[in-house]
């Protein structure tokens, strides 16, 4: 049974790593908010470059151009219904970029239980063979014990870089919302106050 739980461990270590280099690369700013993109929204200064900045995002894909595109079909609607519009979106990109996170989370709870698991085990075990052996060999109660002791500390081994992990991606993935809202509100006004502006005229 407590090989069974190691295999465990080792098997949930792996899924652990596999989607901390997956975060690790799906994470990355210049992924998530492309230079590319960011220069055409901060050269959008008219209504006509609004065109140019939608052919950028739609030739760059990512979360920022997803979620500008939004705002730029949606320019002529009331600035309520285009918020709500981009709300929608910023949301449905966000859990993109939390996706995998949640293993992660997940990791970082049953890998110290599943340690503790294997080392109650092992000293159910060990304990259960002395009571008909005896204490006539103390290297293998010794060895019995490190062996129980061994689980516990593979469990931390797992749970520790996937908390780290955990919680750095979690730290950046709201850094990226908060600025993706914020260039996004940024742009919706400019254009809007633009709009407003032509028709006065």
């Amino acid at each position: 049974m407590e090989t069974l739980i190691i295999a465990a461990l080792i098997i949930t270590s792996i899924v652990g790593l596999t989607y901390i280099v997956e975060r690790g690369l799906a994470l990355r700013w210049q992924q998530v908010i492309p230079p590319g993109v960011e220069a055409a929204l901060e050269d959008c200064r008219s209504v006509s470059d609004v065109a140019t900045l939608k052919q950028v995002c739609l030739g760059q894909p990512s979360a920022l151009s997803r979620v500008l595109i939004v705002a730029i079909d949606h320019l002529d609607w009331p600035h309520d219904e285009t918020v709500d519009a981009l709300q929608t979106r910023a949301r449905h990109e966000i859990i993109k970029l939390e996706r995998g996170l949640v293993v992660l989370e997940i990791i970082v709870g049953i890998g110290p239980l599943m340690g503790l698991t294997g080392t109650i085990i092992g000293m159910i075990t060990l304990f259960g063979s002395l009571s008909t052996a005896g204490l006539g060999d103390s290297s293998k109660f010794a060895g019995g014990i490190a062996t129980a002791l061994y689980a516990t500390l593979l469990g931390l081994i797992v749970s520790i870089p996937s908390l780290v992990a955990w919680s750095y991606f979690n730290r950046k993935v709201e850094r990226m919302a908060v600025e993706i809202a914020s260039l996004c509100d940024e742009f919706l006004r400019r254009q809007q106050r633009l709009l407003r502006q032509g028709k006065n005229r």
